[in-house]
Formats: structure tokens, C-alpha cells, sequence
């Protein structure tokens, strides 16, 4: 064949590869839409308390050094931290993807070739050197390295590697975004735990006030004043509270075991002061603007970093329907005889070959790859937008959460005042004969029930306190 032949057969194999990869499907995108409303009930402040440090948001040492700890040891987090160096790895790995990879090998053979071949009738009539002809058998040694290079003419590879990067920081962000709510965690935890403990002092002091009531009753009974109903209605009640003290004790033994869970410890006692609780003053929190959620937040960065790499991955797909350049190489030493592999240049041996291949016919496989890559791509989308939306309105609950629950505290602390005024009030009647023993028993009931609602607000309070930091992206630094 010519070298005109030749460069015709090229030209057309060119032309047939090129025309085929033009024919790649058309398929729709979506962008994303990254807008978001300008303010949070109409509030034009800019101050941001995500951008305070946990380590300043949280004041109580013993809280602190529980976070502080379980971000060295929970599991969860150091699984996490498994998952990130996993994805950088990829990054290498696809960083070498582009260059040329080089292997130095040797290798040993025999070849029989048939004397009605080309080459074995001319062995036939050669000699290996001056006297010895050709045999038949012939072994064969080889040494030297081999190159192969896919040159990354559409910068697929490149692309590729891009995206791992991407997923990379994405990683990243998902542990911040694990950060915060672990921090969140801990503390919503921590305080309930303290709400816990003055629940039970609650309690335990009703006990005492029931038992003196009771007392006071059997008096009463003695001097025929009330009857048998009477004291046992009172027995009822004290049993009554003090199976609800083991309640909240067993309430208190798996909350603290909930904590040493998420710092990564055994069961064990968790330091705490509790006897301030109902003195705690939840801290202000400044919202800011919601178009500071995009870069406070690291589930929203989380997600627009997967979406650029979704991107991404639709082009390295589409790049399958071009033609790729390989090129291989070889140098080397190549003998009959082990004794004559350095007998250079008679034994050196070289080749270089360039080739250039795409698909053609059944393009199936890479059509439905391609398509798969663009429905990720849209359902990026679609989970960026979701979680900016979820983002905001968890701001806003929180933000109209923390103004409820303070107008709740205010007047649920004045009932407990109320009430715990009538239950002197009730107890002195009872003793006088001016009043009915189930109004003590009721009035004591209620102001229980009030006392322990006031703590519960409290707590939940200090938990809208928490979520509201951790809604706006807080914790993670």
C-alpha cells in the first residue's frame, strides 16, 4: 500500500470518527436557582451569630469541654474524617489519570513459526549468525520499559479530576455540617439533662409537701374531721409522684448515656451544674440576612459543590462520544540469548505506536451513561434548591420559636406564682375546717404540673437557643 493510499484510509477513518461524534444526544439541563428572600421578618441587620465559635457561643465550661472532647472521639465524626481522605485519594488516583504511565518489565518465550508462513520461509533461508541458520524453535528474552499515554485531547480526564475535587470539598463540607450538629446535639442534651435535674428536686420536694399534708390529714381523721377517703386519696397522690421521680430518673440515666454516646465514652457521670437552671437567660440570637446562608452553611455549600461536579460528570460523559489518542511505546533489549541482550544496537528494539478510536455503531452504553449523568445532574439541582429552601424556613421556625417560647415563659412563670400562693392558701383552709380536701389536692397537683411545664419551656427555650445557631450554619468553626 502507498503512503497516498495510506493518508486516504486515515483521512477517511478521521472523517467517519468525526461525523459519529457529532452525533451526540440532546438532552436538557437545568440550572439552579440560588435566590433566596432579602430578609428575615422584614429585619435588615447584617450581624450574624453563625459566625461566632462555639467556644464563645457556649459560656458553660462544663458544656464546652463536652463538645470540645466528643469532637476528638465521637465515632460518627471520625468515620467522617475516613470519607474525606477516601475522596482525596480519588483525586490522586484520577490526577494520574492523564499522564503517561511507564512499567519496566522483561519477560522470556519460545515461538514455533510455520515454514509456510512469510516469516517462516524466510528464516529458512537466514542464518541467526555467519554458519548458523534459523531454527525453527527459537527463544526469545526481553527487557525495558513501556510507556502508554492517553493524551487528553477533550480534557475528559481533566474534567474528571475536577469533579473528584469537587466531591473532595464536598466531603469537607459534610463534616463541618456533622460538626454542627453534633455541637447542637450535645447541648440540646446537656440542657435537658439540667431540666431533668430540677424536675426531680421539683419533685422530690412535692413528696415532702404531700407527706406533711398527709400527715396533717390523719390528724384531721383522728379528730373526725374528715374521713378515710380523705387520707387515702392523699396516699394515692404521694405514690402517684413518687413513681414519676423514677421516671425522671430513668429519663436522666439515658440522657447522660445519650452524651457519653456522642462524646465516645462508656456510661459515666456527666459533670454538670444544675442548681442555676431556672435562672438561665436564653442568648441572643442575630439572624442576619438569608443570603448569608449560602456561605455559613455547610450542607448548602455541600450541595452546590455536588452540583458542580454532577456538571462536571455530564461533560466527561458526553466526552465518551469523541475519539480518544492513545499512544504506546517501547524500548528496550530483545535476543534470542540471555548473553546477547546488551549486544547493543544488534539487540536493541524499539516501537511507537499512536492510535486513534470512538465509537461508532451501538452507542448504547455510553448513551445511557451519558443521560444517567445529566438526571444526576438535574437531581443536584433540584437537592441544592431543597436544601436552601429547608435552610430559610428552619430560620424562620426557629427565629418565631424563640419569641413564643419567651412570651410562654412569662406567663407560665406567673401561674406557678399563682398557684403556688393558692396551695398555702388551700393547706391553711383545709387546717381550719373552710375548705375541702380535695381542693388542697388538687391546687397541689396543679402547681406540680405548672412547676414542671415552667422547667420544660425553660429547657425549650435554650433548645430554640441552640437551633437557632445551628439553622444558621453555626458550630462548624
Amino acid at each position: 500500500m502507498t503512503n497516498k493510499q495510506i493518508a486516504n484510509w486515515a483521512g477517511i477513518t478521521l472523517i467517519v470518527l468525526f461525523n459519529a461524534a457529532c452525533s451526540v444526544p440532546r438532552l436538557t439541563q437545568k440550572t439552579e436557582n440560588k435566590s433566596v428572600p432579602a430578609s428575615f421578618y422584614n429585619s435588615q441587620d447584617s450581624t450574624n451569630s453563625a459566625k461566632t465559635s462555639w467556644r464563645q457561643y457556649f459560656t458553660d465550661p462544663n458544656l464546652t469541654a463536652l463538645i470540645d472532647s466528643a469532637l476528638y472521639n465521637n465515632q460518627e465524626l471520625n468515620i467522617t474524617l475516613q470519607e474525606i481522605q477516601v475522596s482525596n485519594n480519588e483525586v490522586l488516583a484520577r490526577s494520574g489519570a492523564y499522564r503517561p504511565f511507564v512499567t519496566l518489565g522483561g519477560g522470556a518465550g519460545v515461538d514455533k513459526v510455520s515454514r509456510y508462513t512469510s516469516q517462516g520461509a524466510a528464516d529458512e533461508f537466514t542464518e541467526i549468525r555467519p554458519g548458523v541458520p534459523t531454527p525453527s524453535v527459537l527463544p526469545n528474552f526481553f527487557v525495558g520499559p513501556t510507556v502508554s499515554w492517553e493524551v487528553d485531547i477533550w480534557r475528559k480526564l481533566r474534567n474528571s479530576k475536577k469533579a473528584a475535587i469537587y466531591n473532595y470539598l464536598a466531603s469537607i463540607e459534610g463534616k463541618n455540617f456533622q460538626v454542627t450538629n453534633l455541637v447542637a446535639e450535645i447541648a440540646n442534651n446537656y440542657y435537658e439533662l439540667m431540666a431533668y435535674d430540677n424536675q426531680l428536686s421539683i419533685i422530690q420536694n412535692n413528696i415532702t409537701i404531700l407527706n406533711n399534708a398527709l400527715s396533717i390529714t390523719k390528724q384531721e381523721k383522728e379528730a373526725a374531721k374528715v374521713t378515710e377517703l380523705a387520707v387515702r386519696r392523699f396516699e394515692a397522690e404521694v405514690y402517684k409522684t413518687q413513681s414519676l421521680q423514677y421516671e425522671i430518673q430513668q429519663r436522666i440515666v439515658e440522657t447522660e448515656n445519650r452524651i457519653n454516646f456522642l462524646v465516645g465514652r462508656f456510661p459515666q457521670h456527666v459533670q454538670r451544674n444544675s442548681q442555676g437552671f431556672g435562672e438561665l437567660t436564653p442568648t441572643k440570637v442575630n439572624a442576619g440576612l438569608p443570603s448569608q446562608l449560602l456561605a455559613n452553611r455547610p450542607d448548602i455549600k455541600q450541595a452546590e459543590l455536588n452540583l458542580e461536579a454532577a456538571k462536571l460528570d455530564v461533560v466527561v460523559a458526553r466526552a465518551n462520544f469523541y475519539p480518544s489518542l492513545n499512544i504506546t511505546a517501547f524500548l528496550g533489549f530483545m535476543s534470542y540469548n540471555p548473553l546477547y541482550l546488551l549486544n547493543a544496537p544488534q539487540s536493541l528494539v524499539a516501537s511507537l505506536l499512536g492510535g486513534l478510536a470512538g465509537p461508532v455503531v451501538n452507542k448504547t452504553a455510553i448513551t445511557a451513561t451519558y443521560r444517567t449523568a445529566n438526571s444526576k445532574q438535574i437531581q443536584a439541582v433540584y437537592n441544592y434548591e431543597k436544601t436552601v429552601l429547608n435552610a430559610y424556613i428552619e430560620v424562620a421556625n426557629q427565629l418565631s420559636n424563640m419569641d413564643n417560647l419567651g412570651q410562654k415563659y412569662v406567663q407560665k412563670n406567673n401561674q406557678v406564682q399563682a398557684l403556688t400562693q393558692s396551695t398555702s392558701i388551700s393547706l391553711k383552709l383545709f387546717t381550719s375546717a373552710r375548705a375541702d380536701y380535695m381542693e388542697v389536692l388538687l391546687t397541689q397537683r396543679d402547681v406540680l404540673e405548672a412547676r414542671m411545664e415552667l422547667i420544660e419551656t425553660k429547657v425549650q427555650q435554650l433548645n430554640a437557643q441552640v437551633n437557632t445557631y445551628r439553622a444558621l450554619g453555626g458550630g462548624w468553626r
